[in-house]
């Protein structure tokens, strides 16, 4: 007699002598680490090196021909590190020129795309549309562009795989991201200011101008106006006159605002919407505060919607 303990050893052995039963088809891998791709040697100098990386961050990642990993992971990816190369992306992104940057995402998108309809039962899709949305078009993401996830926008406004409705919505933010664009004319506007007196945007003459949509109850705003107030550079150039700094508030409860005009520092150009022009004509995209814009004396776009760390930095090498 054969004891149990012998038994599981002695059958598995004569399994693997004699071949018995069908053979097992081996698990699909559901992990791996993200597939990098690598930079061609022709490309030497720093800047074609980025401008390459962007444009081809996630072509083996969207490899169409690639399906050894199992469907119902994120192409083999764990979620957290696509989410990490997603936010190293955005970075990337922000380190190229806003044409090179739209054309990046461009491609980007065209390969999701089309990875998605090849692979209609994987979450990858869906999972890489919300973290594109979450780093660059999140108002509180520190690399949100609007340019840049507008070309994004557009190409969902089109998308064979969302319905009709997700694309209607992705049209209209298309449309409303494409206001005020980088490189293209600021739109004008009237407003009042706290002593009374009547102004307009393109009225505002100074080399480089910071336009902010605030709010003296808003903590971000009360900060970015410390941290301009912090660097001696900055104040320079506004006791120069080479920037002005224009705050607009843009909510209704003017009594309010009026009531604490102190929070701004004098040497600012503070007034309101006194046309309710910026969000009820659309003037603006606006969908948090502070909402900051930087000019050039022509009323160009230099900066749009740009996060505090983005203004002031670009004001140090002004």
């Amino acid at each position: 007699m054969i004891s149990k303990s012998r038994f599981v050893p002695v059958l598995l052995l004569a399994l693997v002598l004699l071949g018995c039963g069908p053979r097992r088809t081996p698990a699909v891998p559901s992990s791996r680490s993200f597939p990098r791709v690598e930079i061609p040697s022709m490309y030497t100098d720093a800047d074609s090196r980025v401008k390459w990386l962007a444009s081809h961050f996630w072509d083996k990642y969207l490899d169409t021909t690639v399906t050894s990993w199992a469907t119902d992971s994120l192409n083999g990816v764990k979620p957290l590190d696509l989410e990490k190369e997603m936010g190293t992306y955005a970075t990337l992104l922000g380190l190229v020129s806003v044409a090179d940057g739209k054309a990046a995402v461009g491609r980007y998108y065209s390969s999701l795309q089309d990875y998605g309809m090849a692979n209609p039962s994987s979450a990858v899709f869906r999972e890489m549309v919300r973290l594109t949305g979450f780093y660059l078009n999140d108002p509180n993401s520190p690399v949100r562009n609007d340019d840049l996830y507008q070309s994004f926008a557009a190409g969902l406004a089109g998308c064979p795989l969302l319905p009709l409705s997700e694309r209607d919505r992705h049209a209209w933010e298309a449309q409303m991201l494409d206001l005020n664009h980088v490189g293209g004319p600021a739109a004008d506007f009237a407003y009042i200011d706290i002593n009374g007196r009547r102004g307009t945007l393109y009225g505002v003459e100074a080399e480089y101008i910071v336009l902010i949509f605030g709010n003296p109850d808003c903590s971000a705003c009360t900060e970015l106006m410390e941290s301009m107030s912090a660097i001696p550079s900055v104040v320079e150039m506004q006791s120069s006159g080479r920037l002005k700094v224009v705050d607009i508030y843009i909510d209704e409860e003017v009594s309010e605002w009026r009531a604490k005009a102190d929070t701004y520092p004098a040497s600012w150009i503070n007034g309101y919407d006194c046309e309710s022009a910026v969000n009820g004509k659309h003037l603006y995209h606006i969908r948090a505060i502070p909402s900051i814009y930087l000019l050039d004396a022509s009323k160009t776009v230099l900066l749009k919607d740009a996060p505090e760390e983005r203004l002031l930095q670009r004001l140090g090498s002004l």
